[in-house]
């Protein structure tokens, strides 16, 4: 029987880097900006994707996209004020939608 040595043994808590990441970004003025998304608490969080398939099912065909290692991603975003990086996730909100402008209602005053 092999005796394992816990200093050695990954633990799953410990960060391990992902790899080359596909990152959803958005145009801005100087180019793109990665964009960074809540999670169900609330928290914000830099997310990564390891493969185009995987971004497209969550974000959509047309999510724009970059490559960034994961320790790139997380300097990136720390300045920012984000500490979280989220990989793969499987679930987003649908966009929000624009609502028409409520029509305008006018009164009749009828003085009689």
């Amino acid at each position: 029987m092999a005796v394992l040595d816990h200093d050695e043994d990954p633990e799953p808590s410990q960060r391990v880097p992902a790899g080359p990441l596909f990152v959803p970004v958005r145009p801005g003025p100087a180019g793109c900006a990665a964009r960074f998304f809540r999670t169900p608490p609330g928290t914000r969080t830099a997310v990564g994707f390891t493969s185009r398939e995987r971004l497209a099912a969550t974000l959509g065909a047309d999510q724009e996209w970059i490559r960034l290692s994961e320790p790139a991603l997380r300097a990136l975003a720390r300045p920012l004020g984000v500490g979280v990086l989220t990989v793969d996730p499987r679930f987003s909100a649908p966009a929000a939608r624009r609502l028409a402008p409520p029509a305008k209602i006018v009164f009749d005053l009828l003085i009689g």
